[in-house]
């Protein structure tokens, strides 16, 4: 591929999953260092859990939950995406990112409204986090991703091009921390490598660490 025509990263999120955040760094990296353009999209663990809540622990299915603390990010990111376009939940996501796991926020209105303002966002995208006005579109973006890679994995999800140009998409990868500058360009290579081996499907270990966010 020509250096001057940029490979497409399609990246499915939801702002509370700290994997998701560690993985989202890392595709940020590997724009620096390859010619990558990351394009993010919604996907929402709330709508990912709802038909098995009785399965999930008590602490963890109480935010996923209709008016949990799962659905508010999710429906302002996606409320700032239908009406300011693609090109702002990049922003927003990482201004996001950074209240709720870098300095530990938490998922109220308040560090909502301050991630808004950090990208740029009007604050009145904030009353989306109680509201269903958007959830059609939510779902829509979600089950896209979802359809792309299955439905036995959650957040993150990366799609990218297979060996026929096709999307090829994966739950992950999951690391810690984000790698960078070079480790982040031979993690990206190798995301490719496998996305170009038809009927690949999964590697995976145990994790034995948490997110590290560094």
């Amino acid at each position: 591929m020509s250096e001057s025509i940029k490979t497409p990263a399609d990246f499915w999120f939801d702002p509370l999953c700290p994997w998701a955040w560690m993985t989202s760094r890392w595709m940020l990296e590997v724009e620096k260092v390859r010619p990558v353009e990351v394009r993010w999209h919604v996907m929402s663990l709330a709508v990912l859990n709802e038909n098995k809540l009785d399965q999930l622990p008590e602490e963890y299915r109480e935010a996923m939950l209709p008016g949990g603390s799962a659905w508010g990010p999710v429906r302002v990111c996606i409320a700032a995406e239908q009406q300011h376009g693609n090109a702002a939940l990049g922003p927003l996501y990482t201004a996001l990112g950074t209240r709720l796991h870098n300095q530990g926020l938490g998922r109220g209105r308040e560090t909502i409204l301050g991630a808004l303002a950090e990208a740029g966002l009007p604050a009145e995208l904030a009353d989306a986090a109680d509201s269903d006005a958007y959830d059609k579109q939510l779902r829509a973006s979600h089950k896209e991703g979802i359809d792309l890679v299955g439905q036995e994995v959650g957040t993150p999800v990366i799609a990218v091009p297979g060996s026929d140009g096709d999307q090829i998409a994966f739950f992950g990868p999951v690391v810690t921390p984000a790698p960078k500058g070079e480790e982040a360009a031979k993690l990206w290579d190798g995301t490719l490598m496998v996305a170009s081996i038809p009927g690949f499907y999964e590697i995976k270990r145990t994790r034995t660490q948490g997110p590290s966010f560094e």
